[in-house]
């Protein structure tokens, strides 16, 4: 590790990392842990900035020998409704830097059809793939869909693509929802897992891998009505988190 990390006890776990690079490894090592067990296993992926350390490092040794690339299935949390070559896709900046290098097999890889007519045919068509997965047409707390969720947190208090007063903070029947527009740039449409699906795994992983995030973990960590704030899971809850974004109560409690 490039870092001491210390983990902090509260209403999740937080765990902080010195560096983003220590970040990365420990959010590798992480997965590796979820997925190294017998049988299929289930990764929801995420976008932005924050998740591209760990996902160069899974492209590289000796990470990339550490996963089973023919058992582990890759999902994605949201994406913009663009096409997987588009510079904004979600899904395509994952297959860009580690599952196309690695050959992950393209069964394995999962992402929203963002090219059906709409976000909501969208959506339609993810739930419908996740549910074939997942063997059942209703999730059952006991049995996770997913082995690790990886979220991300956005400057004003959302995740995956749940923004602040979106009506689809409060869906708890449907699986995927169409975003007809962004809470914030780029203000493209969106498909989303709502928070019942995300809730679905043995663990849910936020990564903060940078200063200017520190503000908006302090308010989210604080309670404040933000969506990261109301994402919950039936597994681990954990924030992995770099020392320069942790809140003084958080940073101050390191050993």
């Amino acid at each position: 590790m490039n870092s001491v990390m210390t983990t902090v006890r509260s209403a999740a776990d937080i765990v902080v990392a010195g560096d983003a690079a220590a970040l990365a490894e420990a959010a590798a090592q992480r997965l590796i842990d979820r997925v190294s067990h017998d049988g299929r296993a289930a990764v929801c992926l995420t976008g932005g900035s924050s998740p591209q350390g760990l996902y160069r490092l899974l492209a590289e040794q000796p990470w990339r020998g550490k996963v089973p690339w023919d058992r582990v299935h890759w999902f994605i949390g949201d994406d913009r409704f663009v096409p997987q070559n588009h510079p904004l896709s979600n899904m395509g900046a994952a297959r860009r830097v580690f599952l196309d290098r690695v050959g992950a097999p393209p069964a394995n890889i999962h992402p929203i059809a963002t090219e059906a007519q709409s976000p909501e045919d969208a959506a339609h068509r993810y739930k419908d793939e996740l549910k074939t997965f997942y063997g059942a047409p209703r999730l059952d707390p006991a049995r996770p869909l997913f082995d690790l969720v990886l979220m991300g947190l956005g400057s004003d208090g959302h995740t995956a693509s749940l923004f602040p007063h979106s009506p689809a903070l409060s869906e708890t029947q449907h699986w995927a929802l169409g975003i007809a527009k962004a809470g914030m740039e780029p203000f493209v449409p969106r498909v989303t897992l709502t928070f019942p699906a995300l809730a679905a795994t043995r663990e849910m992983l936020f990564l903060v891998d940078n200063a200017d995030k520190r503000a908006i973990l302090r308010r989210v960590l604080a309670g404040e009505d933000l969506p990261a704030h109301h994402a919950y899971s039936h597994g681990a809850l954990t924030w992995l988190i770099v020392r320069a974004a942790a809140p003084e109560n958080e940073a101050g409690e390191l050993k």
